[in-house]
């Protein structure tokens, strides 16, 4: 038997809706959004996915609530969560299962219904405690009015031997530029700030000169690694708003750190020592990633955040047991995602005055940087600023939960502007949360939407046989983005922040998002031969339907995908090609990459009665005609049972070498 999506997939409607989302996901999707994870797939593709498994034709467009109602969906590498808040919203039962506690624990807060106002009450509750407790040491003096104010951003140059002698390195010399043209600039001998064309009286300073980055090659620098890698950089000014001025919600203030902001970054320093982390419990285990923190002489986490940074997370990690599960959840997670706008290796990007936000965060890039102008920012600040726990709360949580009780949906065509803004519609009747069960047989047809999440092994899933209707995924990108790697980041805080709320003690070699640490021969063959196999295991054998999304240039990870089908038990049923990238996006921007997703769509072999024809060749200068021939070349190579192994390898390589 057939099910529409074998048959039907509007592609042109996924694609005007996916080219506007991709810029901006989080705004599109905000309650799937609460903690950071990487390469996250548009919601509104896997809306479109769900929407074709749906019986009933009166049920499947798009803006029209619901259709999945008593159908279970399963997930097994659910990262970000996509497919589970689609699913759950379209009244299905979802089942998202991920090796990583993060994807875990941030599916269960975003699912679970809590009450908003509640949520908020005890938000404000941990946050004026913790302000008060950190706030002390990013006060600061304000130079026009003379009153106490509250520290922004602290923004910091680099210290480094340049042709033997010390010098502080920074981006550039210009804080800002002024919508007048007029700019606000650092002395490179006094490190006084200066405003327009103003003369720094100086004539010699006892301080290291300041150097842009441009100025100096690799070869003239030498890092200085005897320091800690927090004490090599140098405060040089304090970003601040007047408490005295009418308009000081839009004017910052640039200013030169005095003896008393430095008396109250060396007391911070002072307590550092004090403070219950051991270097052991947050050591740089090895990986692809990692591997650019230790040549540079950093062995453990607590290195890479200030002392009052550190003292930001203490005091959090002494607020939250006060707070009851489901509260702690949320606002755990919000601390540790808080820590990707609150490191020392943030950057600053608010030279420009109509750059939005101020900090370059830590993973803007997908991979750890190591700013010459780093930005250390407050997490307390009490405004809304960029990266502090106030607007993430906001964007985090709030939004998120405001959204969950009211889904809107991007309105594509005529009528997808209304007086110039984007036009959205509520789904009216969905609801983006659900229960919590504990086993299958929980999922039952006459109950409201629910979730089981399952912490482990996608290999080896604690399901019953046949018990899923439909398997929908978006699997690793082979073995080119490390999440696991740069999740550490994040895990080793959240192994305090909420310590009984996942297992923290797993085997990393299990992951299929990372290719394991210094490992020459990535596993990513044998795991997803297991995942599959699971896969193939529990889905229903009546009109199920294992579907997920793929691109990649690399003829390996196709290969792969395609011994890891072919041993599970699957053909391939259909294809189709959709966008999935945001062209500017900054991690592949200047690169030749693929821009589509091809949607696969499969189920067991002994029911798929298609023939697939090998394409002549694969359209290699296309992104969409590139993953569609594809998708193709898959369908006929899982026809091929005589291929081995190598030869699968070998055809693929001369199929994507223009052979």
């Amino acid at each position: 038997m057939t099910i529409p999506l074998d048959t039907d997939f509007d592609t042109d409607f996924a694609n005007q809706i996916a080219q506007l989302e991709a810029y901006n996901k989080h705004h599109y999707r905000p309650n799937s959004y609460l903690h950071k994870w990487w390469a996250r797939r548009c919601g509104s593709t896997f809306r479109l996915i769900l929407k074709q498994l749906v019986a009933d034709e009166a049920q499947r467009d798009y803006y029209t609530p619901g259709g999945l109602a008593g159908k279970i969906i399963l997930d097994p590498m659910m990262g970000g969560g996509t497919t589970l808040h689609e699913a759950i919203r379209l009244g299905a039962h979802v089942i998202g299962a991920d090796l990583e506690p993060i994807p875990v624990l941030q599916a269960r807060a975003t699912l679970t219904k809590v009450d908003l106002a509640e949520l908020e009450r005890a938000y404000k509750r941990f946050y004026t405690e913790l302000r008060k407790a950190v706030s002390p040491y990013f006060q600061t003096i304000c130079p026009e009015s003379g009153l106490a104010t509250a520290v922004n951003y602290t923004l910091y140059g680099v210290r480094r031997i340049c042709n033997g002698r010390d010098v502080i390195v920074v981006d550039s010399l210009v804080l800002r530029v002024e919508t007048d043209g007029s700019t606000i600039r650092l002395c490179p001998r006094c490190h006084a700030v200066l405003w327009d064309t103003a003369v720094c009286p100086c004539d010699v300073s006892d301080k290291p000169p300041l150097l842009e980055k441009s100025a100096i090659s690799s070869e003239d620098e030498v890092n200085d690694l005897e320091r800690p890698f927090y004490q090599r950089y140098v405060p040089l000014v304090l970003v601040t708003r007047c408490p005295g001025r009418a308009d000081t919600a839009k004017r910052l203030l640039f200013k030169t750190p005095d003896a008393h902001d430095l008396a109250l970054l060396a007391e911070a320093d002072a307590l550092r020592s004090s403070l219950p982390f051991a270097p052991a419990d947050f050591a740089i285990e090895p990986g692809r990633k990692s591997r650019q923190l230790t040549p540079r002489g950093i062995h453990n986490y607590l290195d890479l955040f200030s002392s009052r940074q550190l003292l930001y997370l203490h005091h959090a990690i002494q607020l939250l047991p006060q707070f009851d599960e489901k509260i702690r959840l949320n606002l755990g997670l919000l601390v540790s995602t808080s820590l990707e706008f609150n490191a020392m290796l943030c950057g600053y990007k608010g030279k420009n005055r109509r750059r939005a936000g101020a900090i370059r965060h830590t993973f803007s890039h997908h991979a750890y940087s190591f700013p010459y102008t780093a930005l250390e920012n407050n997490p307390v600040y009490p405004r809304q600023a960029s990266g502090t726990l106030a607007k993430l709360f906001q964007s985090r949580i709030r939004n998120g939960r405001l959204w969950a009780q009211k889904p809107r949906e991007r309105v594509i065509g005529k009528r997808s502007t209304v007086n110039g803004k984007q036009y959205f519609v509520e789904i009216v009747g969905e609801r983006d949360s659900g229960v919590e069960v504990r086993s299958v047989a929980e999922m039952t047809p006459d109950r409201e939407p629910s979730f089981l999440l399952l912490q482990g092994s996608s290999t080896q899933l604690d399901l019953p046989d046949r018990s899923v209707d439909f398997i929908v995924t978006d699997p690793p990108y082979f073995d080119s983005v490390q999440y696991s790697d740069l999740a550490a980041f994040f895990r080793v805080w959240l192994r305090h922040l909420l310590p009984e709320a996942a297992q923290w003690a797993y085997d990393t070699q299990e992951s299929a998002v990372d290719p394991h640490q210094l490992d020459s021969e990535s596993r990513y063959t044998e795991l997803m031969s297991g995942i599959f196999a699971e896969c193939k295991r529990v889905l229903r054998e009546e009109n199920g339907r294992f579907i997920f999304t793929f691109h990649h240039w690399n003829p390996k990870g196709w290969a792969a995908l395609t011994v890891a089908l072919r041993q599970a038990g699957f053909a391939l049923v259909t294809r189709y090609v959709v966008h999935s990238e945001n062209p500017i996006s900054v991690h592949i921007t200047g690169m030749k990459a693929l821009l589509h997703d091809a949607i696969l769509v499969f189920a067991p072999a002994e029911s798929v009665n298609v023939v697939w024809e090998r394409p002549s060749h694969i359209n290699l200068t296309d992104s969409e005609r590139f993953c569609y021939d594809c998708g193709t070349f898959l369908g006929w190579m899982l026809q091929q049972d005589g291929v081995g192994e190598t030869a699968v390898l070998d055809l693929w390589q001369a199929a994507l070498d223009g052979e």
